[in-house]
């Protein structure tokens, strides 16, 4: 089996995120399956690890995000993970940066169309451009075990554990699943005179978020004639906004308050 190179950060910051997240004593875990509100509510502040600050957000059925997925497996079994169980490899389980504990996510691997469904129970992995860390029997059905890595989409399909099907009564009046509120930090990518090279940078910039929607082109008059700004809403706080900027490399990007 190929180890990837987020094992020993993921381990450590488990270990590590017990303790600030909780304050409680190494045998205090919770049941598989299962996140106490005491323990969720720890776990959805906001966090560093290693100079950089996550804001734990809320999503909605139907929310996705692509990058790169990895997997973690033996040297990792029976320690704890973030939400208090002892890691179980050979559980259909997963590691998520900033997505609440119990999330229930369908992770389709882009190279080979194979896909499976996890559950969120721990948080990483901490490597740039990573979005997801599976158990062993997750990378395992995705082919991960092979490859160590692949590109991935995500999917969110439901929370506490369970996965959200709407009736079919939902289903005929096309009613939305919950989704939750962007926040008003935001940050300008772009102007253009020109409506088209707007939503060039509008799609450009949508497959780097977890929610196309939150990029968004907004229409000014400025000199007498139109300007299209293009923003990327929803960022948790001014420091995760200015990250972004960082990590993009945006020349000439500022943060705005919508």
């Amino acid at each position: 089996m190929r180890k990837v190179l987020n094992f020993g950060l993921v381990a450590g910051i488990v270990l590590a995120g017990i303790a600030s997240f909780t304050g409680c004593s190494h045998r205090s875990y919770t049941k598989p399956g299962h996140t106490s509100a005491a323990r969720h509510r720890a776990t959805m502040r906001t966090y560093t690890v290693r100079g950089r600050t996550y804001h734990p957000t809320y999503v909605g059925v139907g929310d996705t995000m692509s990058g790169i997925a990895s997997w973690y497996g033996p040297n990792f079994h029976g320690k704890a993970t973030s939400n208090g169980e002892r890691y179980n490899m050979n559980a259909m389980t997963a590691a998520h940066k900033t997505w609440p504990m119990d999330t229930m996510v369908r992770v389709q691997n882009l190279d080979n169309g194979r896909s499976c469904v996890v559950r969120i129970n721990d948080r990483g992995p901490f490597v740039k451009g990573r979005v997801i860390d599976c158990s062993y029997a997750a990378g395992k059905k995705l082919g991960l075990d092979r490859t160590g890595t692949a590109r991935v989409k995500l999917t969110v399909l439901g929370f506490a554990g369970k996965v959200y099907r709407p009736s079919r009564a939902q289903k005929a009046r096309k009613a939305p699943a919950p989704r939750v509120l962007l926040s008003n930090f935001g940050v300008q990518v772009g102007a253009f005179r020109r409506y088209e090279g707007a939503k060039i940078y509008q799609r450009r910039y949508a497959a780097t978020v977890d929610r196309p929607e939150r990029v968004q082109i907004r229409k000014f008059i400025v000199d007498g004639a139109p300007l299209y700004r293009v923003w990327v809403m929803g960022f948790g706080s001014e420091e995760e906004a200015r990250d972004y900027i960082r990590d993009q490399g945006i020349a000439g990007g500022f943060l705005i308050r919508n």
